[in-house]
């Protein structure tokens, strides 16, 4: 009966939409930015125009590629949705044009998957069915909806869920005898930055490497209780300010620290958050309210909300079901939450076995991204999606490539470079697929 009575609590209570609004704009602002920054780089030039060859999530292979126009006009609309986003204007089409254009986006090439990027493709995907925009939105102003004071409880308790579950899972993937006994990848990256005024100098000694990695599991497998809770908020809010400002300064992570900062606001109490929406209030003065709540008959959403919820609780351990170190061989570590765990680099040198067994080696250069060898030169599937490129590009050239074969060496987290995966395996002849790969050598401690 109690488990009943929380659940009705944390689902269908009617609570304000302040943290909702705020949610909405702080995330649309934020993707607005982090877009313009990606364009005026040059990045959508150097990551997706200019490469040959795009490796593909496992699945996504028949997804079709942009022109040079094309790229820019998908990332026009994903700056215009985003502030659509924000703006509360047009927000369902808004909502869906970004989940659609940034996922799509992503999926063009695996070689630049970073955790950031799924965890703004989830929550976008999630701003689809809230009505985030039923206040101090365009679309209010415009009347195109009716401003709604109250909301049910889901709709704010789904995104602290999938910001607390980013945190928690990563600090479960930190305990690994790597990152709590050996202080890695820590203590290879920290010395590296003792350039920094005041604090680089400690970066010399083993012990702050050690101290940073269980500090750092710590905080991410508590922060997100801390945050629940009204005594512990502000000082949980004060440590996510200095862990992610501080990460921010040490490592290349672009506008991640960002995400996650603004992102920690949906903790805060509704008063805090009308608080921060006073100067505003007047802008979406209205005779048609809606007091109590703008989703009746919200009940429908449980079935697919729940299993949302069970897919996100299960799916980064598929890892268990191969055999040997997640780390070493990669199967199943994406979308596990697995962040900044390893130092890992790899050297591969292909070479193309004709009929009558000539051979002939590959220069990488010639077809990856300096970004995209190093990729490929780690993960075993982007070895095969290379491999099935080259064969395919060789015989268009009017070289019978029978086989394409790879010496593979590998190291992680220091340890010396180890060969990485059977030289003698076709890797024209494998498929990838979910089934372990055989031909990966395992990992010797």
């Amino acid at each position: 009966m109690e488990i009943s009575r929380w659940f009705k609590q944390i689902t269908l209570a009617k609570v304000s939409i302040a943290p909702l609004v705020t949610f909405r704009v702080f995330f649309g602002a934020i993707m607005f930015v982090s877009i313009l920054r990606f364009w005026l780089n040059g990045w959508i030039e150097i990551q997706f125009i200019q490469p040959i060859l795009h490796f593909k999530y496992f699945g996504f292979a028949w997804l079709p590629e942009p022109s040079a126009w094309g790229y820019y006009a998908l990332f026009a609309l994903l700056a215009f949705s985003a502030l659509g986003i924000a703006l509360g204007a047009f927000y369902r089409w808004s909502a869906v044009a970004f989940f659609l254009a940034f996922t799509y986006i992503e999926l063009i090439d695996v070689s630049y998957y970073l955790n950031h990027y799924y965890f703004v493709s989830l929550v976008a995907l999630i701003m689809i069915f809230l009505p985030a925009h039923k206040s101090l939105s365009v679309d209010v102003w415009r009347g195109k909806t009716i401003k709604t004071l109250k909301v049910n409880a889901l709709s704010i308790n789904i995104l602290k869920f999938q910001l607390a579950l980013v945190y928690v899972f990563a600090g479960i993937a930190k305990l690994n005898a790597d990152w709590l006994f050996e202080a890695m990848p820590l203590a290879i990256w920290l010395p590296a930055q003792d350039q920094l005024p005041f604090v680089g100098s400690l970066f010399q000694y083993k012990a702050t490497a050690y101290a940073f990695s269980w500090a750092g599991a710590i905080y991410d497998l508590t922060i997100p209780f801390f945050l629940l809770f009204g005594r512990t908020r502000w000082m949980a809010c004060a440590a996510v300010v200095v862990f992610h400002l501080l990460t921010w300064s040490l490592f290349q992570i672009g506008m991640f620290p960002f995400i996650m900062m603004g992102a920690t606001l949906i903790f805060f109490s509704a008063d805090f958050h009308s608080w921060l929406q006073r100067p505003f209030v007047g802008l979406n003065k209205t005779s048609t309210l809606d007091e109590t709540s703008a989703l009746n008959g919200f009940k429908w959403v449980h079935l697919p909300v729940a299993a949302f919820m069970l897919f996100q609780l299960t799916f980064p351990f598929r890892h268990l079901l191969y055999e040997g170190n997640m780390f070493w061989h990669e199967q199943g570590y994406r979308f596990g939450w697995r962040v900044m765990l390893m130092e890992k680099a790899g050297y591969a040198q292909f070479k193309i076995e004709d009929k009558d067994g000539r051979t002939m080696e590959v220069r990488n250069a010639d077809f990856l991204t300096p970004v995209q060898e190093k990729m490929m030169s780690t993960q075993p599937d982007l070895m095969i999606q290379y491999a099935h490129f080259l064969k395919a590009y060789y015989q268009s050239e009017g070289i019978s490539a029978e086989g394409v074969y790879a010496s593979v060496y590998v190291t992680m987290n220091g340890q010396s470079s180890r060969l990485f995966i059977d030289s003698k395996v076709n890797l024209a002849e494998q498929i990838d697929g979910w089934k372990a790969k055989p031909w990966i050598l395992a990992h010797k401690s």
